[in-house]
């Protein structure tokens, strides 16, 4: 089931008294609960204790406590935590309506993202869009003996370079999470990756990751633990204390780190997969949830004996189509970059767009802000924030002069919906119109209503806007819109959605509207992810189309189109802002400010933003 921000069951359980009192009751479980828990929606690692086994034999594991010293400082965690958890929750039952509200806000797009995860092993298209890099590294050493080793010195100053940069590491968890739900990571996040289990590791990279807190992931092949021959390996021991860190994840690397395992006969690829699996939790005592490719080769035999092991993701590698995690083809196939590209991701690192808001009710309160952008090589001025309202002036003047003569204080006012032409001086409205300023309800003519049925019906009340399709024999009446909407303040009928529900609407959608594919200047109003009512215009000539989906980038969660070409014109603050002098129209829909922000006049936030392109 989809669910939707702004649904009656959702506004019954947040806000019905009865329903309340009932999660005021679950608050409590789910802050006590939390105490416990991990991160939000990261996975985390189970600690196990090493069973008396053989030492290759797979096991059964069983839960272990830590040690003495680390549950004191546990304790004494867990037990700060609940303090503070259940003050706060004492302040959202004492203040239930904003306690409420704000954990859905804050929570749900989350909880909505992580229950609504894409597919395994498929990547959700909001990762795709972000740009998370993940280096690897092989062994460090005081000396170099091939091109792509590391010194310590070198991997410090590595280590500088992404804290100087902004640069924020993640673990492996957090990218599985992401990759698979869209949520978004820290703005320039990287991923670090050692590969082989090098003694290096223990003696060089553990220490800096302590240092900086940086997480990383070490691929272990089990046959090169503790074996020094050429090269040194980390021991058993110094890979149990490694793994017993937070900032560490294992993940396997095969049993013999064959060169090429797609060579190799299927009970072989099973038995280099599987067992190192197994023998890693033997004898660490944790789950191992991810596999490394031995030089990154793979085909779909050894993909699928990596899914049938029970791995959550694999990481490979090429050094001819190093690509950032989520332009990987699968979770199967993670790719990452050579240490050495780690200026070039610098650069281009991203952590992805931040998940829309989700609010239980409109935001009308909010200071009027305009906001000049180019999308898609779209000039455009939106204006978002305040109340929206609607004014039916009672003849033709420009929005401008509605505006001042309206006694509104109105901050912004785009021309709203469609006229007759028939008479110069005329303010009759094309479908039913109703205004908040003037109180009257004034149908449509019958004959204009039956061409404009299933058009966007704009109906705003004190608390909510609603876009529903028009019914010339349900809504030409106000007892028709009441039935609708019980507090409706105003309506008119707008031309065609542009957006809807966050798309963009296909050509088939506008029944055939006379001239939307065409290129014309274009004005819009609607409601933006926040919640609030927003009004704009575009400065160059555009179709539809374009629009809407220049819209949708500009977070327009609903928009429609009202009257444009000629017509088109964006006031704010009692100044009109396209480059021409467009014709008087006889309707507004209109952005008020609170008292606050109107006298004197309200806050203005204007900024020249450019769409990033991911």
């Amino acid at each position: 089931m989809k669910l939707i921000p702004n649904n009656p069951i959702l506004n019954y359980i947040f806000l019905n008294s009865r329903s309340r009192s009932i999660f005021h009751i679950l608050i409590c479980g789910l802050l006590a609960v939390s105490i416990f828990l991990p991160q939000l929606a990261v996975a985390r690692r189970r600690h196990f204790s090493k069973p008396a086994e053989p030492e290759n034999a797979p096991t059964t594991t069983t839960e272990a406590c830590s040690n003495n010293n680390n549950n004191d400082i546990s304790l004494n965690n867990q037990v700060s935590r609940a303090a503070s958890n259940f003050v706060l929750a004492s302040t959202w039952l004492t203040k239930p309506n904003w306690g409420l509200e704000n954990i859905v806000e804050a929570a749900g797009p989350y909880v909505y993202a992580f229950l609504n995860r894409t597919s395994w092993p498929n990547i959700n298209q909001a990762a795709k869009e972000a740009r998370v890099p993940i280096l690897m590294y092989h062994d460090i050493l005081p000396e170099k003996q091939v091109f792509f080793d590391v010194t310590p010195e070198e991997l410090e100053q590595q280590f500088q370079t992404l804290k100087d940069n902004g640069m924020t590491p993640i673990s492996l968890d957090q990218l599985m999470t992401h990759l698979q739900t869209g949520m978004p990571l820290p703005e320039k996040p990287v991923v670090l990756t050692f590969d082989d289990g090098y003694g290096g590791h223990y003696q060089y990279v553990y220490p800096l990751l302590k240092k900086y807190g940086y997480p990383a992931v070490f691929s272990i092949y089990t046959n090169g633990v503790g074996n020094n021959t050429g090269r040194t390996h980390v021991s058993w021991e110094q890979l149990k204390e490694m793994a017993a860190n937070p900032l560490v994840t294992i993940a396997s690397h095969s049993v013999s780190h064959p060169p090429d395992l797609t060579v190799f006969p299927p009970k072989q690829i099973q038995i280099e997969v599987v067992e190192s699996k197994a023998i890693l939790e033997a004898k660490l005592g944790i789950p191992i949830r991810y596999f490394t490719y031995p030089a990154g080769k793979y085909n779909e035999q050894v993909a699928s004996s990596v899914q049938a092991a029970g791995y959550d993701l694999a990481l490979t590698m090429s050094d001819v189509d190093e690509r950032f995690a989520g332009a990987s083809d699968n979770l199967l196939a993670v790719s990452r970059f050579g240490q050495s590209k780690l200026q070039d991701v610098i650069k281009q690192a991203w952590g992805g767009a931040k998940l829309p808001s989700w609010k239980t009710g409109f935001d009308f309160a909010s200071p009027v802000q305009k906001t000049d952008m180019t999308i898609d090589k779209i000039p455009l001025i939106l204006v978002s924030g305040g109340k929206p309202i609607t004014i039916h002036a009672d003849s033709r003047y420009t929005v401008k002069e509605i505006v001042a003569r309206s006694n509104t204080n109105a901050v912004a006012a785009v021309d709203g919906g469609f006229f007759s032409l028939k008479l110069l001086n005329s303010n009759v409205m094309i479908g039913p119109v109703y205004s908040q300023v003037t109180k009257q309800f004034i149908p449509g003519s019958a004959w204009d209503i039956q061409k404009i049925a299933a058009r966007p019906l704009v109906l705003i009340s004190p608390h909510e806007v609603r876009f529903i399709p028009f019914d010339p024999l349900k809504h030409n009446t106000l007892e028709g819109i009441q039935a609708e909407m019980p507090e409706v303040t105003d309506a008119f009928v707008a031309a065609a959605w542009l957006v809807k529900d966050g798309q963009p609407r296909e050509p088939s959608s506008f029944n055939g509207l006379y001239g939307f594919d065409i290129a014309r200047y274009r004005a819009f109003w609607g409601i933006n992810q926040k919640k609030q009512a927003t009004v704009g215009v575009s400065l160059e000539s555009v179709d539809s189309i374009s629009l809407g989906k220049a819209l949708v980038k500009a977070g327009l969660q609903d928009a429609v189109m009202v009257d444009s070409g000629q017509s088109t014109s964006l006031v704010y603050q009692g100044e009109s802002l396209v480059r021409y002098q467009p014709r008087p129209v006889p309707h507004a829909v209109a952005l008020l400010g609170s008292p606050s922000t109107n006298t004197p006049p309200c806050v203005l936030v204007e900024n020249k933003t450019k769409h990033r392109r991911s």
